[in-house]
């Protein structure tokens, strides 16, 4: 005779925290990391993409995908409205980019991960596949230390003037496009530096909350909109300011958009915009990189570091797993 017991909708988002969310991302990283380096950007996102979506269809949930892969690098997709988990449990928002930094992979460069976030249902930010405007920071500033509308030199100074330093010391992540040459040559002019990232502005984003380790006092820049909601969620469990803004410049983007609930095209964004609730954070490294060493294959034993964030309580878990049962991630 078998008992059964109620779970709360909050302690199962708690246990999915601990255990089940680090599976997926664990998987999703694992698939892809058997392709680092053969320059098979569509096949390891496909692989992520396929082990991400077997792990979360085996979590006591109720999801729906409302951040999903991008049409805009023709890629796989875990698509936007997908339905996932085993349809009981709680009911939630799934943000996913299963791996972020596709180029990295394939060229088995530093820094590419799989990542997800997991948010109570209708508090994640639904937003169309597009560009967006990004300016972020770390904790323990006043609220609106730095603003999009303001200049890159002005939001170097004032961050400078809160830091209460000159902005000679100030550090600004950006991505290396072509698009940002204006941008960084405004922001070398205020004698700031710049460190620039071929990709990955979901691990950029983060390392702002964390200056004194990563060197890192701000980003800016565009790029895509879902890792700027995954960023967001980040920064929702560890501290940060940041706001953004979707580019909506067509028409068909536009009417897209608007199907999904965004009303005002030019509305700035604050992270509670785009991450409210209990929301959970997590990522798994592919290749090693400044935020999480990549998976390591070894005889018999498969390692992983995930990094796992929780908006409640503000935990932050680093958990790095042997996996020793290989049958299973052989199945990925």
């Amino acid at each position: 005779m078998s008992t059964h017991i109620s779970v709360p909708p909050q302690l199962l988002l708690e246990r999915i925290l601990t255990l089940e969310i680090v599976r997926v991302t664990e998987r999703a990283a694992v698939s892809a990391a058997r392709l680092r380096g053969h320059g098979k950007e569509k096949e390891a996102d496909q692989a992520a993409v396929d082990a991400m979506r077997r792990e979360l269809n085996k979590l006591p949930i109720e999801g729906t995908v409302v951040i999903g892969e991008g049409e805009r690098d023709e890629a796989p997709m875990l698509f936007i409205g997908e339905k996932v988990g085993m349809n009981a449990g709680p009911k939630v928002d799934i943000a996913v980019d299963p791996l972020e930094g596709t180029t990295l992979c394939a060229k088995n460069m530093p820094g590419a991960i799989a990542t997800m976030a997991m948010a109570d249902g209708g508090t994640l930010l639904h937003a169309p596949d597009v560009y967006m405007q990004k300016i972020a920071v770390g904790p323990g500033y006043a609220k609106g230390v730095v603003e999009l509308d303001a200049s890159p030199s002005d939001n170097v100074r004032r961050l400078a003037k809160a830091k209460g330093v000159d902005p000679s010391a100030i550090t600004v992540l950006v991505l290396d496009r072509l698009r940002h040459a204006d941008l960084i040559h405004e922001i070398r002019g205020t004698g700031a530096a710049v460190r620039l990232i071929t990709d990955g502005d979901v691990a950029g984003v983060i390392h702002c909350a964390d200056p004194d380790n990563t060197g890192v006092d701000m980003y800016i820049g565009t790029g895509g909109a879902p890792e700027g909601v995954l960023a967001a969620a980040a920064l929702r469990c560890i501290g940060g300011q940041m706001q953004c803004r979707l580019i909506l410049d067509t028409e068909e983007q536009r009417v897209r958009a608007h199907k999904m609930g965004v009303k005002d095209p030019r509305m700035i964004y604050g992270i509670e915009d785009m991450a409210k609730g209990d929301c959970l954070f997590a990522a798994t490294g592919v290749t090693t990189g400044s935020l999480l060493s990549g998976v390591k294959f070894r005889k018999g034993v498969i390692e992983t570091e995930t990094v796992v964030m929780r908006s409640v309580t503000g935990t932050v878990r680093y958990i790095k797993a042997e996996h020793r049962q290989l049958e299973k991630f052989h199945l990925d």
